[in-house]
């Protein structure tokens, strides 16, 4: 089985709780501590086995990482790890997952050594907020329920507004229902990124 570790928790001495995120599953299970198991870090992609446990969570054995190349990049690595925090928050909650979950995951890590790291975030996660249903690309402002013609403020979860509704600096109109239509960020340049990324961390 293969899946991305979304969260780790120390318990007793050094063992832990891994919560691994697989194609169908956000699996908890328990890791004993031991000098001869690999190191279990955030945001790694790994091959495992489970040995289930009747009486508490299934044991996370045999594990073997699938390394990237760009998590030896520290800046990537990150914000690699800021991505999955909030993968996690909003998973949490759940055991049984849809796949789209994983397949962005994958997209961005396949991809993360040559382009653009919170470019491809912001597109994954543009994907995921379709894909649940809620990515308001009609533009309607939520304050106001009227239909956004100039610039549009985006809140958490990308929620759309008039930038006079909520007296703050908006986007381009243009720029954002681009952004929603095609789930590229090929319009935006850097500063816009970096403020939908800022945005984007507030959670899903």
């Amino acid at each position: 089985m293969q899946g991305y570790i979304l969260h780790t928790q120390k318990v007793k001495d050094e063992d832990l709780l891994v919560f691994i995120l697989t194609q169908e599953y956000l699996v908890k299970s328990y890791r004993f501590y031991g000098a001869r198991h690999p190191n279990i870090m955030l945001g790694h992609k790994i091959d495992f086995e489970l040995v289930e446990n009747i009486k508490f969570l299934p044991h996370l054995r045999n594990v073997i990482h699938l390394g990237f190349i760009w998590q030896l990049n520290r800046e990537r690595l990150l914000i690699w790890q800021q991505f999955m925090r909030l993968v996690f928050t909003h998973l949490k909650d759940v055991d049984e997952v849809e796949s789209v979950y994983f397949a962005q995951l994958e997209n961005c890590a396949q991809k993360f050594e040559k382009q653009n790291p919170k470019r491809l975030i912001i597109e994954s996660y543009v994907r995921i907020l379709e894909h649940e249903g809620r990515l308001h690309s009609e533009l309607e402002c939520f304050v106001c329920d009227e239909r956004i013609s100039g610039e549009i403020c985006l809140v958490r979860g990308f929620l759309p507004a008039h930038d006079s509704c909520l007296n703050q600096a908006g986007f381009s109109h243009e720029k954002i229902e681009k952004l929603f239509n095609t789930k590229s960020t090929t319009w935006l340049d850097d500063i816009d990124v970096e403020r939908l990324y800022q945005i984007l961390l507030e959670g899903f």
